[in-house]
């Protein structure tokens, strides 16, 4: 079987510590070689990125730099049309070995708000989920709060062994407890606005590439 790999997307805007901690550590636990990170281009969940996506794809590149895990993909940010997780990984799923398993590594918050996905439910026709929590969490009151519909997916394709996800291409779902660092690109771009350092929220290099471009000003 192919080598397993690892998917985190986002608006990186910008990307910060969080966002690679939950890559490395997934990417670690799960024995995966390659994490691919793919900024949004246009995330038709939210808002429009403040930060450009040519300077969000560049901060994602400099900070997955010296990584030998991680891969920028940059397919996102050059569709003309929204970014939709099923569409990118339909296409991944054209282009890799048809037996490399593909893991979408996500947050809880974000895992109860599957239903609202666009074609959420071909996913994991697709793709393994891989959900980060953090160490202590309660995963019963978790459950109570999903929709009925993630709570009987869950039930049915809950897996609680890392290496199952290795062993078949797509459709189980994995809980995972993560070093939570209480960071937000919100809060980041406060901080910018308020002119506060950044230092040790995300890598220097993505700092320096804020201040050059006046970004979040």
């Amino acid at each position: 079987m192919a080598e397993a790999i690892g998917l985190l997307g986002g608006t990186f805007d910008p990307i910060h510590y969080g966002h690679l901690r939950l890559a490395e550590e997934m990417g670690e636990w799960l024995s995966l070689a390659q994490v691919r990170i793919l900024p949004a281009g246009q995330p038709p969940h939210r808002r429009q990125p403040r930060a450009a996506s040519h300077h969000r794809l560049e901060m994602a590149r400099r900070a997955v730099a010296g990584n030998p895990r991680f891969v920028l993909d940059g397919r996102e940010v050059r569709k003309s049309s929204p970014s939709y997780s099923v569409e990118t990984v339909a296409a991944l799923r054209q282009e890799l070995p048809t037996d490399a398993p593909l893991i979408l590594f996500m947050g809880a918050d974000a895992f109860l708000g599957l239903t609202t996905w666009h074609r959420w439910r071909e996913l994991l026709d697709l793709t393994h989920l891989a959900v980060a929590h953090r160490p202590g969490f309660t995963s019963a009151v978790w459950e109570d709060a999903l929709p009925e519909p993630l709570r009987r997916l869950l039930a049915t394709r809950r897996s609680d062994q890392p290496g199952e996800l290795s062993e078949r291409c797509a459709g189980l779902i994995h809980l995972h407890a993560i070093t939570q660092l209480d960071i937000s690109a919100s809060q980041v771009r406060e901080r910018v606005l308020r002119r506060k350092s950044l230092r040790y929220l995300l890598p220097d290099s993505v700092i320096d590439y804020i201040h050059e471009n006046h970004l979040y000003v």
